[in-house]
């Protein structure tokens, strides 16, 4: 396993991390609090030292599961959660005023729930699940930081982006008032790499890379006959044709990277992440062994070929599963 700084953070990450989203029993049907536990333990074992949780996870059913995990492991863990939105809308909305969705006391309770949760005194990161950035001369986000970091709640904070909108964070980062950002990056959604990432860069800003295969369309294990459990996220993420399409693309990336198989796809596309230096961090979800020996796996392998990265750089796709 290879390490990163977290930006002007100073810690030193795991450049593959675990994303936690899909050990809370709600939304990604299917994993067990054992497999999962087994997952995070060998997911440790393996040098990662890096873990991305949230309040809204199962309403804190990831986070006890990560400070079970965590404290049995007796090793140094970097664990980042986030404050749900109090009217819980995902994403953001513009015209949504920052009372509704992240006053002073609210991000201090959370906050205060989240570590109960992990059984922890404090995180190293905690981040605002949402961001709009009309709610940038606000004062509220601002003063729930000063206080998680005054009452040692936390030592670093950060923002987590709405899915596909990179530069509604440009602002806040000119502010120097966050230390990461939270941003989905795959070979589909490459607009980070415009504006954001030499923002971070530029202001040595953490950042942590989520959504790495695309909810599972980078994984090569969709087909169009590929069904999912009542329940699950992403029966709607997937709806429709849109399984047909994830095949029709990944069928082209096979054949572009001269590839065996779409099972090759998925340590190319942590690897294209991580070919960016921007990023600090990237935090796949793992609920199984297999998933967890091939995502460390991909550290080691190294960056990708620039003949590699220029072939993907041409399957960046525009459009929003989410809606």
């Amino acid at each position: 396993m290879n390490y990163r700084k977290l930006g002007r953070t100073g810690l030193d990450v795991s450049e593959v991390g675990y994303g936690a989203w899909g050990i809370s029993g709600k939304q990604w049907i299917g994993a067990t609090d054992d497999a999962s536990l087994n997952a995070l333990r060998a997911a440790m074992d393996g040098g990662l030292n890096f873990i991305d949780t949230a309040l809204a996870y199962g309403e804190g059913k990831s986070e006890e599961l990560v400070g079970q995990a965590v404290r049995a492991s007796g090793r140094t863990i970097h664990i980042a959660t986030k404050v749900p939105p109090m009217n819980r809308r995902w994403p953001a909305q513009p015209g949504v005023g920052i009372d509704e969705v992240f006053p002073h006391d609210y991000i201090v309770q959370s906050t205060e729930t989240s570590l109960r949760n992990l059984k922890m005194e404090q995180v190293d990161l905690q981040q605002l699940h949402v961001w709009n950035p009309e709610w940038l001369e606000r004062d509220e986000w601002k003063r729930g930081f000063e206080t998680i970091k005054a009452k040692g709640y936390t030592r670093f904070v950060g923002i987590s982006i709405n899915d596909h909108q990179p530069d509604s964070a440009l602002g806040i980062i000119e502010t120097g008032l966050i230390d990461t950002v939270q941003v989905i990056h795959n070979v589909f959604d490459q607009s980070p790499e415009k504006n954001l990432y030499p923002a971070c860069i530029k202001h040595n800003i953490g950042v942590l890379a989520r959504v790495p295969f695309d909810e599972g369309g980078l994984t090569g294990r969709i087909e169009e006959t590929t069904e999912f459990p009542e329940g699950d996220f992403r029966a709607f993420y997937f709806r429709d044709d849109r399984k047909r399409q994830i095949v029709e693309r990944l069928d082209a990336i096979v054949r572009d990277l001269g590839l065996s198989s779409r099972a090759s796809v998925p340590s190319k596309a942590l690897r294209y992440i991580l070919s960016h230096p921007a990023v600090s961090t990237v935090i796949p979800g793992m609920r199984s062994m297999s998933s967890v020996e091939a995502n460390l796996a991909a550290s080691d392998a190294g960056a990708l070929s620039d003949a590699e990265l220029a072939i993907l750089h041409k399957h960046a796709w525009d459009r929003n599963f989410y809606l």
